[in-house]
């Protein structure tokens, strides 16, 4: 027996459905296993250079020094399988969170499940912008526009009747069948489900969603840049293994430093903390009800200078109440006005979504099912809001004559009623009284026609019953989230379709400007792109805006310089939300259009999660910028110190064992060091970035080379200082190399930490146990007589170590004294916390 439109399934009944039809999925996400990362971390050209290394120490050297090699790039590959899982992990949880959802009644309860759980027999409620979430039978409802090109390939727009089960005139389809996957333009109705999962239409032909974050500009870039370093290192290897055999005819040393110069050479943490970056980040705003569709906007959102927020739901709770009603007449009645909520129901949809239809329906409480009752359960024709007729009219039988009710933009209703001017100049002024107090107001019409032959509204003689007012309250955390945009440079403007007095009431309580008024829909028109763009040096409200000319507010801040996020929840708003900069999509109320030209999607559709994900944002970005800056500034002594001891005729200095002692340092500090550096407490109060400003520019890679060199020539001068001494060149050697560990770890916490960071910070805990677990691998190994004889080391005396370690202490640590102490203001410029004003 099927299930009853208005009752649906039974909870158990939908349960047992769904363990034997399982999950309405459209097949396996497809995910990196551990396997996979493994391979592909193993064919990583860093990992090639170390295995030829042991090899040639396990066949022509030392085969403890090969183990210990091998040993080495194990624990190396274990830390980059374990931080691409971490990876892995964080973008599962992001999947997980942008599943779609579903309005489905079951036990005669209206539900907002996950589309996944849908199974056959299901009783959906389909509205306008949504895909459909699995194939379906249309039952009720209006006539529905579907794109069904994501299906067919066609791009132009079909109509579903509901219980129409002939087929189409072509010899297609049934013109009440809906499909997965297809995108429901106009319309709202209830649809029986028939197929889910692989199962569907979209199913059967293999369509399955990846849910791989994409690549960002720079991820490709760094990749390449890693491609020509591979090359280069190559070539490197090759040279110095060459010349070191012709010149001084030792080819095994000269192999041994050909792949030491070509490991040192090799950036490779430069991808892996951008996808750890990235992912993690995502992750992070995901905490904070920020869902990232695209991970290049995590670039962008520090340089936001301008917000463009609807007012419902975003600056308000959504969560609307009918708080006043006005009739002819008889003025305003702060109790119920049975007439005039009677006729705003049959006015709404039977099945509500809409958080005014909500409202409507909780006004009359148990009354509403019998009014519906009363009226035939569902309206037998349905006109929905169009552009040019801002009002939704629904025509009910009953046993005496066709019932007509709409409700819509007050001036839209008085059109339809076609009042005379002395009456429209009364419900101006009750409108103005309603919209002053910060009320969304509807006008409310009803007719009787005994025809029931009309089919055209605009024939149907309706007479005004009055108007609604609805509180929607503010946000209690606006007016603070606020403030801190403020505070951070960023303005603010507010969209809404409401009467203008209602939007000015509503942004002053927020705390929006609205010195200079509100500016209207229709003088948003009357405007020339220029002339829009120069009234929007002032004005912070609009009111009575359409979704499309909301393209026409982001194109013209953004003709001023702002750099603009748009927030949006329609089907019209797409167009908007594809041109801002940062384009943020309701989660709650938004439509899957909204949500697939967006950037973000908030997840509680609350301003203060945008304003904290600016705030996230500008401290990933600035995370991600230091460990870079981190990443390239420690390769350039490693790699100097591997290269010139062999061009200035020294012994060399490092190994291929030396360097992967320093890569398991500079791995997990890159990437868990700087991705878990907490915010600089001043990050709110600067401006916003310029966002030509690149991630990793010029100014960050003359601080890193400058950074790199100190460190380079320190190490180099406390190395030949040393030899110069007489002392042995193994000990000379293990100088050298403290001087090159500790400078590594200072300098890392010197760019990792703010100017206004304590050094001690409790949230620094994974840096000090890095830098503890360091220490004492380093004294297990220049004071453990086989560790000293595999590394080429001998335990250098106490003046030795100790001008070692305060040669590392300065080298690494002189630009974290210029930050703390405020001195070289044109260094600290440069430097990778620092902001630079649009």
């Amino acid at each position: 027996m099927p299930p009853s439109p208005l009752t649906g399934l039974t909870a158990s009944e939908a349960a047992a459905l769904l363990r034997s039809q399982g999950p309405n999925t459209l097949g396996v996400v497809r995910t990196r296993s551990l396997v996979r990362i493994v391979l592909a971390t193993l064919r990583e050209p860093m990992f090639v250079f170390i295995v030829a290394a042991a090899a040639l120490y396990l066949v022509v050297g030392d085969v403890r020094e090969g183990v210990l090699l091998l040993c080495g790039a194990t624990l190396s590959i274990a830390l980059v399988v374990i931080q691409d899982s971490r990876s892995e992990k964080a973008l599962a949880s992001l999947r997980q969170l942008a599943e779609p959802f579903a309005q489905v009644i079951r036990d005669g309860v209206q539900h907002r499940l996950p589309a996944r759980d849908l199974v056959p027999g299901d009783i959906i409620i389909v509205t306008e912008g949504t895909r459909i979430p699995a194939d379906a039978i249309l039952v009720k409802g209006d006539p529905l526009t579907i794109d069904e090109s994501a299906l067919t390939g066609e791009s132009v727009p079909v109509i579903k009747q509901p219980g129409r089960d002939e087929a189409a005139a072509d010899g297609g389809e049934r013109e009440d069948s809906l499909f997965a996957g297809t995108m429901l333009l106009a319309g709202h109705g209830v649809a029986a489900v028939t197929q889910t999962g692989s199962r569907t239409r979209i199913g059967a032909i293999g369509s399955a969603l990846s849910g791989e974050l994409e690549p960002t500009p720079l991820q490709r870039t760094t990749g390449r840049l890693a491609l020509r370093l591979s090359a280069i290192a190559v070539l490197f290897c090759v040279t110095v293994a060459a010349a070191y055999g012709l010149l001084r005819g030792d080819w095994f040393a000269g192999g041994l430093a050909g792949l030491t110069v070509a490991i040192a050479l090799l950036p490779e943490e430069f991808p892996m903390v951008l996808a750890v970056f990235l992912a993690l980040g995502s992750w992070r705003l995901a905490r904070h009800q920020v869902l990232v569709r695209r991970a290049a906007v995590v670039e962008t959102l520090g340089a936001v200078t301008m917000l463009c927020v609807d007012k419902t739901g975003t600056i308000t709770r959504n969560r609307m109440e009918v708080a006043d009603y006005w009739r002819p007449g008889v003025g305003e009645s702060g109790g119920a006005d049975g007439d005039i909520a009677r006729t705003g129901l049959l006015a709404s949809a039977t099945h509500p979504v809409d958080p005014m239809d909500r409202a409507i329906h909780a006004a009359l409480s148990e009354r509403a099912a019998m009014i519906l009752a009363h009226h035939g359960g569902e309206p037998v024709r349905n006109f929905p809001l169009r552009p040019d007729r801002l009002a939704v009219i629904q025509a009910w039988q009953t046993p005496a004559a066709i019932v007509w009710a709409a409700k819509g933009a007050p001036e839209a209703i008085m059109k339809i009623c076609n009042l005379p001017a002395a009456e429209r100049a009364g419900v101006d002024s009750a409108l103005a009284g309603m919209a002053a107090r910060g009320l969304r107001v509807l006008g409310i019409a009803r007719a009787i026609e005994p025809d029931a032959g009309i089919t055209d509204p605009e024939t149907v003689r309706f007479e005004l019953a009055g108007l609604m007012g609805f509180r929607d309250p503010l946000r209690p955390d606006v007016p603070d989230a606020l403030r801190e945009a403020r505070q951070a440079g960023i303005d603010v403007a507010m969209i809404t379709g409401d009467y203008p007095a209602t939007a000015i009431e509503i942004a002053r309580q927020a705390g929006i400007d609205v010195a200079n008024g509100a500016m209207t829909g229709a003088e948003i028109a009357a405007l020339d792109s220029h002339e829009l763009a120069e009234r929007l040096a002032t004005v912070r409200v609009f009111a009575r805006v359409k979704p499309e000319q909301k393209l026409a507010i982001v194109e013209a801040f953004k003709a001023r310089g702002d750099v603009v996020a748009m927030t949006g929840d329609g089907v019209n708003d797409a167009p908007a939300l594809e041109r801002a900069h940062v384009g943020i999509a309701m989660g709650g109320r938004g439509t899957d259009v909204a949500r697939e030209a967006a950037d973000l999607v908030l997840l509680d559709d609350s301003f203060p999660a945008i304003v904290g994900g600016v705030r996230l944002g500008r401290r990933i970005f600035a995370n991600l910028r230091k460990a870079l800056t981190y990443v390239f500034a420690i390769h350039i002594p490693i790699a100097g110190v591997a290269l010139l001891p062999i061009l200035f005729g020294m012994p060399p200095l490092l190994f291929p064992m030396h360097v992967v002692m320093l890569e398991l340092i500079i791995d997990p500090v890159c990437s868990l060091v700087f991705e878990s550096e907490p915010s600089d407490r001043s990050a709110m109060r600067r401006p916003p970035r310029s966002i030509n400003e690149p991630l990793f520019g010029r100014s960050q890679m003359l601080l890193a080379a400058l950074q790199g060199v100190v460190l380079l020539a320190a190490v180099l001068a406390i190395y030949a200082w040393g030899l110069a001494t007489g002392i042995s060149e193994a000990e000379a050697r293990a100088a050298g190399f403290v001087t090159l560990l500790v400078g590594n770890l200072v300098l890392a916490l010197s760019d990792a930490s703010g100017s206004t960071t304590r050094l001690f910070d409790p949230r620094h805990v994974i840096f000090w146990s890095i830098a503890a677990l360091s220490g004492a691998v380093l004294a297990a190994t220049l004071t453990t007589p086989f560790l000293l004889e595999l590394f080429h080391f001998e335990t250098p005396g106490a003046l030795v170590l100790t001008t070692s370690i305060l040669a590392g202490l300065f080298a690494g640590g002189w630009f974290g004294l210029v930050q703390r102490w405020g001195l070289f203001a044109l260094l600290r410029s440069h430097g990778p916390t620092a902001p630079r004003a649009r």
